[in-house]
């Protein structure tokens, strides 16, 4: 237990934020699961595509995860869609 008054309330500030961060990366990985699953369907994995792409930009911007990191899976998740739209 802190003995400080500000680091108890950092404590708690730090368990909502780590809660929040949690539940973005668990969509992200919820839908990049779900894009994975629509390897036959490319009109469906587009849309998945474009809501995934953007849930990306968002978590970088609230500081969430890293833009090379984003950046790296964007572009691997329009290699995917191009691959799946050739076949």
């Amino acid at each position: 237990m802190p003995n400080i008054r500000s680091a108890a309330k950092r404590i708690r500030s730090d368990a909502k934020k780590r809660a929040k961060n949690m539940a973005v990366l668990s969509e992200l990985k919820s839908l990049s699961k779900r894009l994975a699953q629509l390897a036959s369907e490319p009109e469906k994995a587009q849309t998945v595509a474009s809501t995934l792409v953007a849930r990306y930009d968002h978590a970088v911007s609230k500081g969430v995860i890293p833009h090379g990191r984003a950046d790296r899976r964007k572009s691997r998740i329009a290699l995917f869609l191009a691959k799946i739209k050739k076949k």
